[in-house]
This record gives C-alpha cells, sequence and structure tokens, in this order.
C-alpha cells in the first residue's frame, strides 16, 4: 500500500490538501495527534522518558506532564535529540501499526500529515513526500485570521519554521498554494493524489 508524506510549513494549506486525501478513501494519521496519544497512553514510551529525563517530568497522577518535559527538554540541546529519539522510535512503530489496520480495511492509500516530517525520519517511511508551500505573506495572513492572533506573532512563528528551499530539497512533489481559492487548491491537490495512489 502506498504511503503518502504531506509536509510543509503553518498555513500553506494542508488541511485541504488532506480534505483532498480523505475524498480518495485514503486513511489520514495526524503525526502529532499520534505523539499526543502515546504520551498520554503508552506505558513503554513513559518508562524511556523518565529513564532518561527522570521522575520531574511526571505529574501528581503519574502521568507525562508535557509542560516539566519541555521545561526539562529545551533548557538542554542534547535533551531535544534525546527526546526526538526515543518517541520518533514509538511513534513509527504506531503509524506502521495504523497503516497495517488500513491495509487490512482495503483503503486505497495512507498519508501521514507531519510538520517536521523529514527531520523525524517518518518521511524515509513514505513512498513519496508532498511539500505544500504558499508564500510567506499569504501564510501570516491566514494564521492571523485562522487563529486570531497578532501579525507580529504570526509572522515569528512563520519565520521560526523551515523556509521553502528545505521542503523542495526533500519532498518528491511540491504542491504550491497561493493567492488562489481554496477550492482551486483543493482541485489541484487532489489531480496529483488520484496520480500517486494509482
Amino acid at each position: 500500500m502506498k504511503r503518502i508524506g504531506i509536509t510543509g510549513p503553518t498555513g500553506a494549506g494542508k488541511t485541504t490538501a488532506l480534505h483532498a486525501l480523505t475524498a480518495l478513501g485514503v486513511h489520514v494519521i495526524d503525526a502529532d495527534e499520534v505523539y499526543h496519544s502515546l504520551l498520554a497512553h503508552s506505558v513503554p514510551m513513559k518508562e524511556a522518558l523518565v529513564g532518561r529525563f527522570g521522575p520531574a517530568i511526571l505529574d501528581t497522577q503519574g502521568r507525562i506532564d508535557r509542560k516539566a518535559l519541555g521545561s526539562v527538554v529545551f533548557a538542554d540541546p542534547d535533551a531535544l535529540a534525546d527526546l526526538n529519539a526515543i518517541t520518533h522510535r514509538f511513534i513509527i512503530e504506531e503509524i506502521d501499526r495504523q497503516a497495517a489496520q488500513a491495509e487490512a480495511k482495503g483503503r486505497p492509500a495512507v498519508a501521514i500529515d507531519a510538520i517536521a516530517l523529514i527531520e523525524s525520519g517518518v518521511g524515509e517511511t513514505c513512498d513519496v513526500v508532498v511539500g505544500i508551500l504558499a508564500p510567506k505573506e499569504v501564510r501570516i495572513r491566514r494564521i492571523m485570521a485562522r487563529e486570531g492572533i497578532s501579525e507580529d506573532y504570526a509572522r515569528k512563528r512563520v519565520e521560526a519554521q523551515q523556509g521553502d528551499d528545505f521542503f523542495r530539497a526533500h519532498c518528491t512533489h511540491i504542491l504550491e498554494n497561493g493567492e488562489g481559492s481554496p477550492d482551486t487548491f483543493g482541485a489541484r491537490a487532489l489531480t496529483l493524489f488520484q496520480t500517486l495512489i494509482r
């Protein structure tokens, strides 16, 4: 079964592209949702994280406290690499499990939506990687409208992410989503995905 990676910076239009995939019967896996679910429910991942970062990352009920984990990790550059090494292994295992389920149900393909698809190594498990790109100013306007945040904050978020050149270098396909309507972009996405899952 074909595995399609979907990535790109915030505000570029990944959601519209994912709707096109869903319309084709593709099973979509949100890597962020997988990560948060594993943090809440995976005992082996919790044990691995506590083994590396200590019991200070647990709350009073013995669950992973995301804020405590974040403060430990972002205080030490090596800690972030260790966090990624631990969590990415579990994330890839869960994606593999969901992909096998989707194949058993006869889905034509599985799509993995992840902003850090390439950096995490998940992109290497995909047959194709589609980068969704849009001009920076368009993305800033979209984020402001979607999240009700200031231009300054939206601009900082956009500038903190990988640039277009990174996605062009690492993706097998690029979908540009400029000033046109979401429907126009959705139709172009649908056409590309139809050819990819044949």
